[in-house]
């Protein structure tokens, strides 16, 4: 029996096959599609997820491919300079487009030994207390202990599962693609600027080699969301809102894109886990949905890892739903709120007018940048030191780098002292001795994600928050 099916082989399976590979467990990814996927929807990594491929030692792997932006705020088309005293060592994101992302991905889950079967459409999904049985489209069976559907927006996984999809329907529609154009580049830089005063849901940006990414407000909402645009549609909506088509040819890709905001009421049923879009869609606003799903798959990995390899303790496989469905629920929030900044009303010019006046204060500028990077997530572990809960920033040690510590994906104690023990947990947990100037605290457990479990320096107090999250210590 395979011990995790992976449906979906987007940023946030291929996530989470990487996670769970470093522990061993035996990973199948099940891919619809019969090659990747040349859409580009998702543009780049935020702060956050460039922490988590820095402790993954894959952070060179996209910075030898793809430049740094710090954008700033980036919060409702409005642009600010980016935020001193940002809890990160990583101030800044990787403009890495999607294919660019998977393609470094799949590279490190085959390199961890998974295996990525394509051409395999997932038709039904059924499980009891021993396990999982997935139905393909041509009628094979797999069996699995552990589902994760990672399927996207219209995932097979969540519908079979019957879980309830709340939310809004799409009011307003936007064209995406890429494609070649006529026009004179300094022509059309021009007219992006001149337009985007007053439609901030435009952009015309440049690929290389005479190809730009064009977005551009659809005539209406598509009745069948499903059927990509065609040139024309483009051309047509190009001269309404920028007065020109600027001879659009040649498309690599075309799609859309919605304002729906939905959310799966569970992120767990049973043992069928949901992450990514399959959990939650929202507008792409701000650049979230792509880093959203792949730090739900860094949650979710070494959780699940921990459950086939016997140690989990009782309740670590729902943290995910009780951590992860707010932080999807914030981003709901913040995107729909975005949608209003983005409107070409009155209303909505005064309101983006006032928004980016407030954004000049530090303390609003680094709120919101914490929001759309995901540096200021925090998961609510109980009352304690102010470090818990939150995510470690990397810091400076006398030997290196924490970030360095981390490669693995196992639990980390950093313990200047060298008072304290891990006995019992050596197999979960490393106990590295070291000294950080950067850090005022005795000692600090950190999970693999790197969330902070416990701050002190009382051996038995540690004990107790070893059995809670890396459970029964070993004889």
């Amino acid at each position: 029996m395979i011990d995790v099916i992976v449906v979906g082989s987007g940023p946030t399976g291929l996530m989470l096959a990487c996670e769970l590979r470093l522990h061993d467990v035996n990973v199948v990814v099940l891919e619809k599609l019969t090659e990747p996927t040349k859409e580009s929807r998702g543009q780049g990594l935020h702060a956050r997820s460039v922490e988590m491929m820095d402790q993954r030692g894959l952070l060179d792997r996209f910075l030898a491919v793809s430049e740094k932006f710090s954008a700033g705020g980036l919060f409702g088309g409005i642009m600010k300079p980016w935020p001193d005293r940002l809890d990160t060592a990583h101030p800044f994101g990787v403009a890495a487009s999607q294919p660019v992302t998977e393609r470094l991905l799949n590279e490190r889950a085959l390199e961890l030994g998974t295996e990525i079967r394509r051409g395999c459409e997932v038709a039904g999904v059924s499980q009891d207390d021993d396990g999982v049985t997935v139905e393909l489209a041509d009628g094979t069976q797999l069996s699995s202990r552990y589902l994760v559907g990672c399927d996207g927006s219209r995932s097979v996984v969540r519908k079979r599962l019957g879980v309830d999809f709340p939310g809004e329907p799409a009011t307003i529609e936007t064209l995406l693609g890429e494609m070649g154009a006529t026009e004179d580049p300094e022509a059309i830089a021009a007219v992006v600027e001149e337009t985007r005063k007053t439609h901030l849901r435009f952009g015309v940006i440049p690929q290389g080699d005479g190809m730009y990414r064009i977005v551009v407000p659809a005539a209406d909402v598509a009745e069948d969301r499903a059927t990509p645009p065609t040139l024309d549609d483009f051309k047509q909506q190009l001269l309404a809102t920028a007065g020109t088509d600027f001879g659009v040819h040649s498309p690599r890709w075309l799609s859309r894109f919605g304002d729906a905001t939905r959310q799966a009421e569970r992120y767990r049923v049973g043992r069928v886990f949901l992450a990514g879009d399959a959990a939650h869609i929202h507008p792409p606003t701000g650049g979230q949905g792509l880093n959203l799903g792949v730090q739900d798959a860094f949650n979710l990995g070494w959780k699940l890892a921990a459950a086939v390899n016997g140690w989990a303790p009782e309740g670590l496989l729902d943290s995910y739903h009780t951590e992860r469905h707010p932080v999807g629920a914030r981003v709901l929030d913040n995107t729909r709120a975005q949608i209003t900044l983005l409107g070409t009303d009155p209303g909505a010019t005064a309101l983006r007018e006032l928004f980016s006046k407030l954004m000049d204060f530090e303390e609003v500028n680094r709120y919101v940048t914490g929001i759309i990077t995901a540096v200021g997530v925090s998961y609510d572990f109980g009352e304690g030191h102010e470090l818990l809960g939150r995510r470690m920033r990397d810091v400076e040690l006398k030997q290196g780098r924490l970030y360095e510590l981390m490669h693995d994906g196992r639990g980390l104690l950093l313990d200047p002292t060298g008072s304290l023990s891990v006995k019992g947990w050596a197999d979960r947990v490393d106990h590295v001795v070291d000294v950080s100037e950067e850090l005022d605290v005795p000692a600090v457990l950190l999970r693999p994600d790197g969330h902070v479990a416990w701050v002190g320096e009382d051996q038995p107090d540690l004990l107790g928050h070893m059995s809670k999250w890396f459970g029964t210590a070993a004889s």
